[in-house]
């Protein structure tokens, strides 16, 4: 506890191990776990994949779950 799945365009390396930073060290101070206890994955997607491959099957059916969509806030 917790995983943080991250699905987006592609990224080099540097960028997505200093997203993955930021976000374990985001989660240890808000939530006060342990950073071993923090997980974060990077999944790659193409843009022209983005509607069918992440947008459909993973956001749409979570759209009630979501706390940010788009950059808008849903709180």
């Amino acid at each position: 506890m917790p995983y943080i799945a991250i699905k987006a365009y592609p990224k080099d390396d540097e960028t997505k191990k200093a997203l993955a930073e930021k976000i374990c060290r985001a989660v240890v101070e808000t939530v006060g776990c342990p950073e071993k206890a923090v997980s974060v994955s990077f999944e790659e997607f193409a843009p022209e994949e983005w509607e069918e491959k992440v947008r459909k099957p993973f956001m749409e059916p979570l759209m009630d779950k979501m706390l940010i969509v788009s950059g808008e806030k849903k709180y």
